[in-house]
């Protein structure tokens, strides 16, 4: 019995047999001109799993015959990474170097980051970093500059179908069955752009059927699987799963036994519990905002907490900022704030600033009246003076609107007391 996941075997060995991120690859695609030429810098492939980062590095490596070493960042230490560029160092020209392939390169803390940042700086190693994760948010910027930036997109249902085809027709197991694809649109929307996990579910299919029949792959056929296989989340999976959708959702709609079932989905099927932090301070911000200060505060210290604890104790502080964000009030009033501020920019696009509101830092803006008739409000009773603080054109715009929660309403009342003639409630 086969024991190599179908992904594996049929990984694309040359650029073309190589389907999808055409953006890249395709006649006019930098990495394309990169192979052509024979030429390779050190970069890193941004974009959800399964979309061909692993595969395209490993054809790079083939396309400029030098060592291709591939580590994970989860497993991997700065031990580790030192004797890869030890190893490479000793190499006697740099045309023999080793291209280092970092899996999850996001997972590298900062000392680990250095150490790569060593190698690609003096030229011992072309490093080809892999992440499902913004770039810039993870990749320490010293290390960041240093390399170009790739963005691989979800796959289309064509590409998906193109890469399902070449597997029936090309792996030495699937050629020896007759498979009918009557109806795929089940097994891509499963994938979610993501050809791993169409070929895992697809392998799944053919494994589970009489080897001695034909198997007929329809919609049906697809749910009837995955039901089976019951909750399953791809260890490499990012914010395109629906599991945090639900979690996010479970949190708006204030339901905190819902709300740890998803976070304990999304532990157990091995997301990222930093990536969970950064997504509940999103929500703090989006869904309570206003109505309890506190929640963005809590999720702040919960993201710092996580970093430095790491799991599995992680999961208790998670555990705590869901419950905490759950229970809370909600408002988006902030949300829809900045919001209606951007509309009102796209509106009425440059617009000037007014002259009592400008800085008068240069003899010309002192001659044009900048500063002037300015009323500074620490000056007045209360801290207040009412004057014009946006462009004439627009004056009186009501962008915010305070919900109706106990904090809310004690800033609405404010405002009324404050700007009588905006806040008329």
């Amino acid at each position: 019995m086969e024991t190599i996941p179908l992904a594996q075997r049929v990984r694309p060995q040359t650029i073309d047999e190589f389907i999808g991120q055409d953006h890249l690859v395709g006649p006019e695609g930098a990495l394309r001109i990169f192979l052509d030429q024979s030429m390779l810098r050190s970069m890193l492939f941004w974009g959800p799993p399964g979309t061909g980062k692993t595969a395209l590095g490993e054809i790079l490596s083939k396309n400029t015959s030098r060592p291709f070493v591939k580590i994970s960042a989860i497993h991997t230490s700065v031990k580790q990474v030192r004797q890869i560029l030890d190893h490479s160092k000793q190499q006697p020209s740099s045309d023999k170097r080793t291209i280092l392939f970092v899996d999850e390169i996001h997972r590298f803390n900062k000392a680990q980051q250095d150490c790569l940042l060593e190698g690609v700086e003096s030229g011992i190693i072309t490093l080809i970093g892999a992440t499902t994760e913004n770039p810039g948010f993870e990749v320490i910027n010293a290390l960041l500059s240093r390399c170009l930036v790739f963005i691989f997109n979800p796959l289309t249902d064509k590409e998906l179908k193109g890469i399902l085809v070449q597997a029936i027709e090309n792996d030495h197991v699937l050629n020896q069955r007759t498979i009918h694809l009557v109806q795929t649109d089940a097994l891509f929307f499963s994938a979610g752009g993501d050809a791993r996990k169409m070929l895992g579910i697809f392998e799944m299919i053919i494994l589970s059927s009489n080897q001695n029949e034909s198997v007929s792959i329809t919609d049906k056929l697809v749910l009837n699987t995955l039901q089976s296989q019951g909750h399953l989340l791809d260890k490499k999976g990012d914010k395109y799963y629906h599991s945090i959708s639900a979690l996010i959702k479970s949190i708006r709609g204030s339901d905190p036994n819902a709300g740890l079932y998803w976070l304990a989905c999304l532990i157990e099927g091995g997301q990222d519990p930093i990536y969970i932090a950064r997504r509940l301070i999103i929500l703090a911000a989006e869904d309570i905002g206003l109505a309890n200060p506190n929640s963005l505060l809590l999720a702040n210290a919960t993201f710092d907490s996580v970093q430095k604890i790491g799991l599995p104790e992680a999961k208790i502080i998670l555990s705590q900022c869901v419950i905490y964000l759950s229970v809370s009030p909600k408002s988006n009033s902030a949300y829809k704030a900045i919001k209606n501020a951007e509309k009102l920019i796209k509106k009425n696009p440059n617009l000037l600033v007014p002259l009592h509101l400008r800085n008068a830092s240069t003899r010309l803006d002192k001659s044009l009246g900048a500063g002037l008739n300015y009323m500074y409000a620490h000056d007045y009773p209360d801290g207040f003076v009412t004057q014009n603080y946006l462009p004439e054109k627009i004056s009186g715009a009501l962008l915010y609107h305070p919900a109706d929660n106990n904090h809310e309403r004690k800033f609405r009342e404010r405002l009324k007391k404050l700007w009588s003639n905006l806040y008329k409630y």
